[in-house]
């Protein structure tokens, strides 16, 4: 199949792996629960119970489950959002720095 071929949301440069995983989110100075649906080397899609809008920077922190390893803690920028009727809002994050 041609990349002409292929629908859209196959035609990035970076994988998008699904991930089911509690978050925090940390935006204007208040912390909120969040869910990670997916992550990629350059973004994620979170859920949360947030006002955000696009431009916003917040911080990320995943858990991991495994005592060994690091969790993921990332600094990004709100490039789209979307309401649902739960009163949560997808996310759709930029990654700017990880630490």
């Amino acid at each position: 199949m041609s990349g002409i071929d292929r629908h859209y949301t196959e035609k990035r440069n970076f994988i998008r792996m699904n991930v089911d995983s509690r978050a925090t989110l940390i935006a204007h100075g208040q912390q909120f629960e969040a869910h990670c649906l997916d992550l990629s080397s350059t973004g994620l899609q979170l859920l949360a119970r947030t006002e955000l809008d696009s431009g916003d920077e917040v911080d990320v922190l995943i858990p991991s489950s495994h005592p060994g390893l690091k969790g993921l803690q990332v600094k990004a920028r709100v490039v789209r959002t979307a309401r649902h009727d739960d009163d949560r809002q997808s996310l759709g994050l930029e990654i700017i720095a990880m630490s």
